[in-house]
């Protein structure tokens, strides 16, 4: 068109066409309807059937909304793009029939618990004509304490179910472990509260089906037997309504990892002949056995444990360190339970030793994929070992071995990094510690063996997988640090580690609470 204006030809103007309204008779541009947009919007309205008014459910406390079923959005600031889009959610728009064009926020009073939007929608009219109508939305805020600030603020005592969990050993790495375990999978999220005991932890829920949710999951991760009762609180004789306080009483096996064991015969027989003497290499919700001397292995549910129970004849509290002098690998390198083994004939001596005696062992051991000469490892010294079980006087002509080797020790290594700060974290459980006098003198025990527990998990890869790692902020790498890393000491790598969840400084005080649950 501009080079035709440009060689000097006519060009005619276009002009748009108009048409009369059928209505009023206004001229206006046409459309199918053959109505003016004044005549449409009286006879024909878009927002007919669209949600006028809702409401939402607000937690005063924390500042978080309600997504129905049970879920809680925190982090909804007011007028912010997050809470516009969860109350437009909220309203369930029929996008098949109308068109969201545009959506904001009518400022109202903070105090008025109200919340207004301005929605712009599109629709079909009449004939095919599109109509843009402007619709307004009330929502009214309705307060209630989400879960976790109504357990904070709730009254401890008043708990109608508890579960009191005991394990009757010299140490509580299997409660550490347990721990790590209730976090991951949030199985005490709805515990009111939670205590600390000497042989174990007392939990106490607000209804008897979650006391029975949490039994259950105890018993799928280890081996336990429970039992339960019920205490009368009030009696309603008109309505004929009981009021009980029920406690579960759950005693897990007192057989953990890398304890010594003296099989019963009867139970040595059924499991094959198996042992007598044996390792326990796992525990979940069985226990794995291994034979040290023949890597045969096997497999005790806790059925079968409670039917002929059975306590360890030395703990993982007695090792004792040894040095390895020489090694002699007697068979191939075999996979038993997912973990690896080679029998082999070592010459070990006691670290404890060195100086005052030349007392030296030629034992069988089954870590002959591991050790070489000059290692340090940590077994049961049985030479030395005042053994008066009643399980061995059982098995005539049982010959103890004089040590019986478990695992290899990187403790020599590990006091150069003694007193350093880990690249990683764990969480733990909110619960109250004994403060008084004995509780303190049991906290430097407490610290010691929590480390130990920490040594396993860098030295067991196994471990690690059912729990949460997370990566230490306050981690410095130095290059002493990385210089150390080239040493034969295990560590967890990063790809294991994750990021934790990082808090506003607003909102950090009031979650601490929540993110140690």
């Amino acid at each position: 068109m501009s080079d035709l204006s440009a060689s000097g030809m006519f060009v005619p103007s276009q002009t748009v066409g108009t048409v009369l309204c059928c209505i009023c008779g206004v001229a206006m541009p046409p459309n199918p309807a053959n109505m003016c947009v004044g005549c449409l919007r009286s006879r024909v309205d878009i927002t007919e059937g669209l949600t006028r008014h809702a409401a939402v459910v607000h937690c005063p406390e924390c500042r978080s909304y309600l997504q129905p079923p049970r879920t809680w959005l925190r982090g909804l600031e007011p007028e912010s793009k997050e809470l516009l889009a969860f109350c437009l959610r909220r309203l369930r728009l029929p996008l098949r029939r109308v068109r969201l064009v545009h959506a904001e926020f009518i400022w109202t009073e903070p105090h008025s618990k109200r919340l207004r939007l301005r929605l712009r929608v599109q629709a079909e009219a009449l004939h095919g004509a599109i109509l843009e109508q402007s619709h307004l939305v009330e929502l009214t805020v309705h307060d209630r304490l989400c879960d976790a600030c109504s357990r904070s603020q709730a009254n401890p005592d008043q708990w109608s179910a508890a579960v009191q969990l005991r394990q009757h050993v010299s140490h509580r790495r299997t409660f550490f472990y347990l721990e790590q375990l209730i976090l991951r999978h949030s199985a005490a999220a709805r515990a009111l509260r939670i205590g600390e005991t000497d042989h174990g932890l007392d939990f106490f829920f607000g209804s008897r089906s979650h006391a029975l949710k949490f039994v259950d999951f105890i018993t799928g991760v280890v081996p336990v037997r429970s039992r339960s009762d019920k205490q009368l609180v009030s009696h309603d004789p008109k309505s004929n309504l009981y009021n009980y306080k029920h406690t579960f009483s759950v005693e897990i096996c007192p057989v953990c990892r890398e304890d010594l064991i003296c099989l019963p015969p009867k139970l040595a027989n059924a499991l094959g002949n198996l042992g007598p003497l044996v390792l326990c290499t796992k525990v979940t919700n069985s226990i794995a056995l291994l034979d040290p001397f023949t890597l045969r292995s096997a497999f005790l549910d806790a059925n079968q444990y409670w039917r002929a129970p059975f306590k360890a004849l030395l703990t993982g509290r007695q090792l004792v360190e040894y040095i390895v002098l020489d090694v002699e690998v007697e068979s191939a390198e075999v996979s038993v339970g997912g973990f690896r083994y080679m029998l082999a004939h070592a010459q070990v001596a006691r670290v404890a030793d060195f100086g005052k005696n030349d007392t030296m062992f030629t034992i069988k051991t089954h870590l002959g994929h591991l050790l070489t000469p000059g290692d340090y490892a940590l077994g049961y010294d049985l030479y030395a070992a005042n053994s008066n079980d009643f399980e061995i006087e059982q098995h005539k002509g049982l010959i103890l071995p004089e040590a019986l080797l478990v695992r290899k020790s990187y403790q020599e290594k590990r006091t150069k990094n003694r007193g350093k700060a880990r690249s990683w974290k764990l969480k733990s459980l909110n619960m109250d510690v004994d403060t008084t006098a004995k509780g303190r003198a049991d906290e430097e025990k407490r610290n010691t063996e929590y480390e130990e527990f920490l040594r396993d998990l860098e030295e067991n890869p196994e471990m690690r997988f059912n729990i949460s790692l997370y990566r230490n902020k306050e981690y410095q790498p130095s290059e002493m640090a990385s210089t150390a890393d080239g040493e034969d000491v295990p560590t967890i790598p990063l790809e294991e580690l994750l990021a934790d969840l990082d808090l506003s400084e607003d909102e950090e005080s009031e979650e601490t609470d929540n993110m140690k649950e």
